[in-house]
């Protein structure tokens, strides 16, 4: 459904007085704090992650709602210790999107996404109160393998990359080798880092070929949960545990099952 702009104002308007209404007379809203809405702010943006690699709709809409409440919650907290409120968080936000796009609102000219970006770098690196380094702006608490992509994405921003996508599989398989010879070393800190350099290059890599890793990974991860799901259902139906299975018995349920979830 089509709404026109006013609805769609007059609709957030009707979630901001509702929590008003709650932070007043109920005991659980009342008594929240940033601290306190924290653990539940990652959990609804992990469920809209999920959301959104369901391709659901409904479950999109639920949960950006879900995570919408909790930005209205923070600002209404900011509002209560004459901080900041809802319309200085629009109101910045407004400014920064017009300040990091001069391509659009000012004269600068760029001619594809790869320069979008590395403007983008260089603006955030001059906004006031901005990133005093090119990675300063990488939240220390992102998952893993995201922050990686963020790293090497902002690194690449500013010209430091590989020149061309191919020219990464060099490094990789040089990882590889490194990998494989600490298995023999037996210095289990050495073969920690160095299985560290190979995920950080398997990364890079997908980047160059515009993979998100981190949705590729869950994919893969749905994927395994299925087969493997499916190898443990047909144990069970014939009334086998699979730890009393030969690998051969579980690998042919395996091929059963990738014919059954390709994907």
């Amino acid at each position: 459904m089509k709404h026109t702009r006013q609805e769609k104002i007059e609709a957030l308007g009707r979630v901001i007085d509702t929590l008003d209404i709650l932070r007043v007379k109920c005991p659980w809203d009342a008594k929240q704090t940033n601290e306190s809405l924290r653990a539940n702010t990652i959990e609804e943006t992990y469920e809209l992650c999920d959301a959104l690699l369901n391709d659901s709709t409904a479950e999109i809409r639920k949960e950006l709602g879900d995570l919408l409440l909790h930005i209205l919650f923070y600002a209404k907290i900011g509002d209560e210790k004459g901080q900041f409120d809802i319309a200085d968080v629009a109101d910045a936000l407004n400014e920064k999107l017009i300040f990091r796009h001069p391509h659009v609102f000012g004269d600068t000219k760029v001619k594809d996404t790869d320069e979008v970006l590395q403007n983008w770098e260089q603006i955030k690196l001059k906004e006031k109160g901005g990133n005093k380094t090119v990675l300063a702006g990488v939240p220390a608490s992102l998952p893993a393998i995201i922050k990686a992509d963020r790293i090497q994405e902002k690194a690449s921003n500013v010209g430091f990359d590989w020149e061309t996508p191919e020219q990464v599989w060099d490094k990789v398989k040089e990882e590889m080798a490194e990998v494989e010879a600490e298995t023999r070393s037996g210095d289990r800190e050495r073969l920690e880092e160095e299985f560290g350099d190979l995920l950080f290059s398997v990364i890079n890599a997908a980047r160059l070929y515009k993979v998100n890793p981190d949705n590729a990974l869950e994919k893969t991860n749905r994927k395994f949960i299925n087969r493997f799901n499916h190898i443990e259902r047909r144990a069970t139906e014939a009334g086998r545990k699979l730890k009393d299975m030969t690998l051969a018995e579980m690998d042919e349920l395996w091929n059963e099952a990738k014919k059954l979830y390709p994907r």
